[in-house]
């Protein structure tokens, strides 16, 4: 329940910021914050956030969905911009992204075979083209894709031990692609850009059982991640 409650406040904090600085950058005619930012050929920044990853199966016989319960996680991270016209930039953005997700199975009786958590803590390195409109007062609507790799460091993919022992395994490197869009709000003394992004995972990701029949991974012929990131980011 405390946990729960954290959440909320941290959300709540959020929505009270972002309305209150809406307010001030919607004016009609706002004082200009930051002329010459867009000018610059490159540009620095970092980003901190919020996510939450989830999975997608795909199944060799229909014998029932695995459950998949979420949870919150963070992002921290650097960006790089090159700035390619007026309206157009490209941007690497590596960040360091910690997530946990808790897998049931069916048929067990026991919750130590039907549950395992999956703990990952993944390395990304996305490449994205962001496509802006043009400026209006201090506030500048984006839209953003690319792709991205990552290196999960709580894959567990040269482990001996499966499902079996407890362990749940999954390749360490991941191939995604990335759609968002967001708004860089123009302040005073920084360029603040809150944004929304799905990212969907390229390759199968599940190292399956010793055991090809085995009750945990025997039926899953695909396991791809699947997330939403909503980023707040300092240039």
């Amino acid at each position: 329940m405390k946990h729960l409650m954290k959440k909320k406040l941290r959300l709540f904090s959020c929505l009270v910021f972002l309305g209150s600085l809406l307010n001030a950058q919607f004016n009609e005619r706002p004082i200009m914050n930051l002329e010459n930012e867009d000018l610059h050929l490159l540009n620095w920044g970092y980003f901190l956030g919020f996510n939450q990853y989830d999975f997608k199966f795909e199944y060799k016989d229909d014998l029932g969905d695995l459950l998949v319960d979420k949870s919150l996680g963070f992002n921290v991270g650097l960006i790089g911009e090159l700035r390619l016209n007026k309206f157009l930039d490209l941007r690497f953005e590596p960040g360091l992204h910690y997530t946990s997700r808790t897998v049931g199975f069916r048929g067990f009786d026991n919750e130590n075979d039907a549950i395992r958590e999956v703990k990952s803590t993944y390395i990304n390195f996305p490449l994205l083209l962001k496509v802006s409109t043009k400026r209006i007062g201090n506030w500048k609507p984006f839209i953003v894709g690319g792709a991205s790799t990552s290196l999960n460091l709580g894959s567990n993919e040269d482990s001996v031990e499966d499902n079996s022992g407890a362990t749940f395994r999954m390749k360490k490197q991941t191939y995604y692609y990335e759609m968002g869009f967001g708004i860089d709000f123009y302040l005073e003394y920084f360029k603040f850009s809150p944004s929304i992004r799905g990212v969907f995972a390229i390759n199968n990701e599940l190292v399956p059982d010793n055991d090809p029949n085995s009750p945990w991974t025997g039926n899953i012929n695909t396991m791809k991640t699947r997330g939403i990131f909503i980023n707040f980011t300092f240039e």
